[in-house]
This record gives structure tokens, sequence and C-alpha cells, in this order.
């Protein structure tokens, strides 16, 4: 079981409202009393968790310096799943599948970025890759702000073995490249799908982008040659709900 801090009134929030019974502990600013912090002690309370009151110093050493608004709580982190667990997913799965993969992306507000938008648009699971990339961590789980307890995220060793396995159930795999000249809004994205968004910096790597069914793009009008990782896979992800609102 890993257990990790979290701070500040939206993340706690996050906590109680999809994760309460992983908090454990909470510690509040003795000196502060506004609303909203009363609103959290009030639920805390509610599920039997009385904080404790501390100094703003100590709340500090505990947020790392950050900026707490006066309450910290202690949470089991979520933990990724397996493999197998994807496997199960897929061949279990009611309507039609949509995946986020995410190939070595190494940055955890990205990551907790795309989980947060994953979560809006109704994917089904996020795959990361087991090496190179970062997996569910405090900050993660912050920016997600409760995401990554409602979307699973499968860690795999293999993500090209991966992708053969997912289109061999029927699912497409769509990759997102700058040098493609096919655009996401030329493309179907209602049909049984894994989208594929590459690290920061880097984009796909050769083994994945050549398991891709369809290389798409965005369109870009001005200088800058890529957008951020996080950035182009909301745009991707809501193009996606988008198309299928429309065809429902």
């Amino acid at each position: 079981m890993k257990l990790t801090k979290l701070y500040g009134l939206h993340s706690v929030q996050a906590a109680l409202d999809y994760s309460p019974k992983r908090i454990s502990k909470a510690w509040v600013d003795v000196q502060r009393q506004d609303k909203r912090l009363m609103q959290a002690i009030d639920s805390l309370l509610d599920l039997g968790i009385e904080p404790e009151k501390i100094d703003r110093k100590k709340l500090d050493r505990f947020a790392e310096g950050n900026n707490h608004q006066g309450i910290v709580i202690e949470v089991e982190m979520p933990g990724e799943l397996s493999e197998s667990d994807l496997k199960d997913a897929v061949l279990t799965l009611q309507g039609t599948p949509l995946f986020l993969v995410l190939d070595n992306v190494q940055d955890p507000h990205n990551f907790g970025a795309c989980l947060r938008t994953a979560d809006a648009t109704g994917v089904h699971g996020v795959i990361i890759t087991k090496d190179n990339a970062t997996g569910i961590t405090p900050t993660v789980c912050k920016v997600a702000s409760g995401a990554a307890e409602t979307v699973p995220v499968y860690q795999v060793t293999n993500l090209s073995r991966t992708l053969r396995w997912l289109k061999d159930q029927g699912i497409w795999v769509m990759g997102a490249a700058g040098e493609t000249t096919q655009t996401a809004y030329q493309t179907d994205f209602t049909v049984p799908m894994a989208l594929v968004v590459g690290a920061e910096g880097k984009g796909l790597r050769r083994l994945t982008k050549e398991q891709c069914d369809i290389l798409v793009k965005l369109p870009m009008l001005g200088r800058v040659e890529s957008l951020n990782v996080s950035v182009a896979t909301g745009v991707l992800l809501y193009e996606t709900m988008r198309q299928r609102l429309l065809a429902s």
C-alpha cells in the first residue's frame, strides 16, 4: 500500500468525492477557519476522521512548500493495473472501446492532465509503458483532480505487443504524429479505437508508430511545430467525443 499526502482544498475535495475510503489522516491549520476549509473538515468528520490542528509551518513541510490552503490529507494512492487486467477489461467492455495510450510520457503534470481529460471524455482506460514513463505519483494524483481514481491505468511491459493484441480484438490504433498529412478532422473516430500519443518532444517511437493503423495530426497554422502532449491529447479526445455524440 502506497501512502501519500495531498494538499489544497481542490485536491482534498476530489479525494472526498471519489475515494473517501482511501483517506487515513488529515491535518489543518489551527489558525484558519474559512468556509471551504470548515466544509472539508465537516466531511472528514463524517468519515470518522478528526483532523489534527497544527501550525502552518508544519503544514508547509507536509506540502513541501506548496500552497496547501490550510489542509493536508494522507491517502492511499491508486495503483496501476496489469496487462492481464487490460485484456479482461477489453473482452468484457460494453459500448465502443476508447483507450488512450501514452508512449513513454514522463512528465507527471502531463500525465495527470491527460487523466483528467480522459475522465471527461469517457475514455475506458489509459495504457502506459512500464519503463521510461511516469506511473501514478502524488503529483499525478493532484493534477488529475480525482481522475486517477476514476480512470483505470494499465501498465504494460511491451507496448508494441499490446497494440498488436488490441488490433486483434478489432480496435483501431490511431497514432498522433506531426509528420503525417491526414488531420484528425479527416478521420473517423467513431470506430473502436486506441489513441496513441508520444512523449514530450520526441513523439511516437518507431516501433510504436509501426503498429498504428492510421497516423493523424492536428492542423497547425502558426509557427510552432507542436503542442504540449496533454493539450494535443485533449483536442483529439474532444474531437473523438464530438464525432461519437453526433453519430449516436
